[in-house]
């Protein structure tokens, strides 16, 4: 099999944990470049910029964006421009509208743009859409809990506008839940809990609503201590649904339905093989629904405010 070229701009935490390793385990694609300004990766050549990237590789057709959402759009655009395939990191902008537009770039070059949501590609995701598809959902429940201190160490980024807070990991839950529902769901109340000296949450509660009566409920919280824990459960007409581990274990009423698996197992290698797909098939998958969500979470939220927020890098507690 020939393997196809591919850049990964910004060699962050998500970039180093999921992405190299995704694309070093072979498949489609071969790391042939990296784009950083805090230096690159030992025997791959490192670009300061985007523009430089696209100056001096017209070999690298593919771009993958690791990039913080706050400064993503110009570069993604750029490569675009250039008549190279996208791929984004969660989540996909720092706006709907950028995204969108991105999307409209793509369609008119002929090119494929890829909104990368990796929770879906969890082992239990797609048994779940199946069980439920001829299901009347009556409420969903979601809790989704963390230490951001474990998992987003020194990553100041995600406190400032743009950068999302809680709802980092939280869109996690929303893009399985957008995936699962066999129909729309809205949010229609939030309360979100702002550190005096963030732009950004490190919790929220959600109120959702959907057809048929359906409500719902998330809890989103980013300080809890010990084991995340990230579970979705959903109430039927004819049963509850539980995802636990991040979409990874599926049980019917209390029965196993699947394979289980540790959280993040095999989700990046399977949306480096989506991607591949979509090139192949001269297509994009943009689907926005779990963005628009936590903008309404947004738009609609009452914002309390929450104890000073201490990162353990910055005052060296860790």
């Amino acid at each position: 099999m020939t393997r196809t070229d591919i850049a990964i701009v910004g060699l962050g935490k998500i970039a180093r944990d999921q992405h190299l390793p995704a694309i070093e385990a072979g498949g489609r694609f071969r790391l042939a470049a990296t784009v950083s300004r805090s230096g690159g990766m030992d025997g791959v050549q490192n670009y300061e910029s985007v523009e430089a990237l696209i100056s001096a590789r017209p070999d690298i057709g593919v771009v993958s964006f690791c990039t913080p959402p706050q400064v993503r759009y110009g570069a993604a655009r750029a490569a675009l421009e250039a008549g190279r395939h996208v791929m984004l990191e969660k989540p996909p902008g720092a706006s709907v509208a950028e995204v969108r537009d991105l999307a409209a770039l793509a369609e008119l070059q002929g090119l494929t743009l890829f909104a990368t949501w990796h929770s879906r590609m969890a082992a239990g995701v797609d048994g779940a859409k199946a069980w439920l598809s001829d299901k009347a959902v009556r409420a969903v429940r979601i809790d989704w809990k963390e230490d951001v201190r474990v998992w987003h160490p020194g990553q100041a980024w995600i406190w400032q506008a743009g950068g999302l807070g809680v709802f980092d990991p939280g869109i996690n839950a929303l893009s399985i839940l957008t995936e699962i529902l066999p129909g729309a769901v809205h949010v229609s109340e939030a309360d979100l809990h702002v550190p005096t000296n963030c732009e950004t949450p490190i919790a929220a509660d959600l109120r959702l609503a959907g057809p048929g009566g359906m409500a719902g409920e998330v809890a989103l919280d980013w300080l809890a201590e010990g084991a995340p824990t990230w579970t979705i459960r959903v109430r039927t007409h004819a049963g509850e649904l539980t995802l636990e581990k991040g979409g990874s274990v599926l049980t019917i009423d209390g029965a196993g339905a699947g394979e289980d698996a540790a959280e993040l197992q095999g989700e990046y290698p399977r949306l480096y093989a989506r991607m591949a797909e979509l090139i192949d098939g001269g297509t994009s998958d943009v689907d926005l629904r779990p963005l628009e969500l936590v903008a309404d979470a947004f738009l609609l939220g009452r914002r309390t405010k929450a104890a000073p927020y201490h990162d353990p890098v910055e005052t060296g507690e860790r």
